[in-house]
C-alpha cells in the first residue's frame, strides 16, 4: 500500500486541533465573529467575506486585504479547534454529484415515504414567467437558495457564468421552458463583474432569440445587487477598481463586493425582486394544492413500517 507523507517543514494543522490555545487578542477577535455570526444564524452558512465586512462595520476591524487573510486564518483554526461551528461558515466552491443509490428496497421506501412527507409542488410551472438567480460568489448560494427555494426557483453559480457552456446551456433551458424568462443575477459592483453581466445577457439574448420555438419566448437580465445605488444607501465600503483591469478606464467611483452588504439586507433584496415577477394568486393556489396533494400521496405511500398504505 501507498503511505501518504508529509514535509516536517509544513506546520500547518490537519483535522482537529485538539490543544487549541488562541492569544488573547485572537480570542477577542473570534468573539466579535462569533457575535457575527449568532446576529445572522438564521442565514448560515455565511462567506468569510461576510464575516469580514460585518467586523469592519461594527468592530471596527482594519479593512485590508491584510487583515482579512488574519481572519481566514483564525477561523479556520477556531473551526479546527472546535471554537466556532463548520456548519457556521462557507468556505469552499465545491460542485457536488450526490448519487441516489439505496442499501436495500426497504431503504429506498423509506426513502420514498419522506419524499412524499415532503413533497413540494413546482411554484414556477403554473406562472408565465421562467425565473431563475444567478450568484457570483459560490459560497453565498445556500443563503440565496432559502429565499429563492419557496418560490421553486433555481439557483446557479455564476463563477462560470461567461463561459460559452453556460451561456448555451441557459439559453437551452428558456427555449425548453417555452415562456418569457427572466435571470436574476447578483454580484460584486466593479468594472468586470458589469461587463461580464452585459456580456453574459447580449449572447444568451441572441442564442434565445435564435433558437427560440416561437415568439413568445424571450429573455431578460437583471441586476439585483450589487448596484450604485445600493453601494450609496447602505453606506457600503468601497475599494478603487483594479488597475490591471483594462475596464477600470471607463469605470466612474470605487468599487464594492456583494458581501459587504448584511445577509439580511441580501435576503429582502432577492426576495423582493422574485415576488415583483410572480404572481401572487397562481402562488397561493399552488400551494393549496401542495397541501391537498401532500394528504394524498402520503395515504397511497407504503407505512414507514414497511407495511401497506396509510
Amino acid at each position: 500500500m501507498s503511505k501518504i507523507t508529509a514535509s516536517r517543514k509544513n506546520f500547518r494543522p490537519r483535522g482537529y486541533i485538539d490543544d487549541y490555545r488562541p492569544s488573547t487578542s485572537t480570542r477577542a477577535l473570534l468573539s466579535q465573529a462569533q457575535e457575527v455570526l449568532d446576529e445572522y444564524r438564521q442565514y448560515w452558512p455565511l462567506t468569510i467575506r461576510q464575516i469580514f465586512y460585518r467586523l469592519v462595520g461594527a468592530h471596527g476591524y482594519d479593512k485590508t486585504e491584510g487583515a482579512y487573510k488574519r481572519l481566514c486564518h483564525h477561523l479556520a483554526n477556531a473551526r479546527r479547534g472546535r471554537w466556532i461551528s463548520f456548519d457556521a461558515i462557507r468556505d469552499d466552491g465545491v460542485t457536488t454529484y450526490s448519487l441516489d443509490h439505496f442499501v436495500d428496497r426497504d431503504d429506498f421506501l423509506r426513502h420514498v415515504r419522506r419524499l412524499g412527507e415532503t413533497y413540494t409542488r413546482d411554484k414556477l410551472a403554473g406562472q408565465d414567467l421562467h425565473i431563475e438567480v444567478w450568484g457570483e460568489a459560490a459560497g453565498m448560494l445556500p443563503q440565496l437558495y432559502h429565499v429563492a427555494e419557496p418560490y421553486s426557483v433555481p439557483v446557479y453559480s455564476s463563477g462560470g457564468f461567461d463561459s460559452l457552456t453556460a451561456k448555451k446551456r441557459l439559453a437551452d433551458r428558456i427555449c425548453r421552458m417555452e415562456k418569457e424568462a427572466t435571470i436574476l443575477h447578483l454580484g460584486d459592483f466593479d468594472p468586470s463583474g458589469e461587463s461580464i453581466f452585459d456580456s453574459v445577457a447580449e449572447d444568451v439574448t441572441a442564442f434565445v432569440m435564435s433558437d427560440r420555438p416561437h415568439g413568445l419566448v424571450s429573455v431578460a437580465f437583471e441586476r439585483v445587487a450589487l448596484t450604485a445605488e445600493q453601494v450609496s444607501r447602505y453606506g457600503l465600503p468601497t475599494a478603487p477598481p483594479k488597475t490591471t483591469d483594462s475596464r477600470s478606464k471607463s469605470w466612474d467611483g470605487g468599487t464594492c463586493q456583494l458581501e459587504a452588504l448584511p445577509p439580511n439586507v441580501i435576503a429582502e433584496i432577492l426576495r423582493a425582486a422574485i415576488e415583483r415577477h410572480i404572481d401572487g394568486d397562481q402562488l397561493a393556489l399552488d400551494r393549496q394544492f401542495e397541501a391537498n396533494d401532500r394528504i394524498m400521496i402520503n395515504g397511497l405511500l407504503p407505512a414507514p413500517d414497511g407495511g401497506g398504505a396509510v
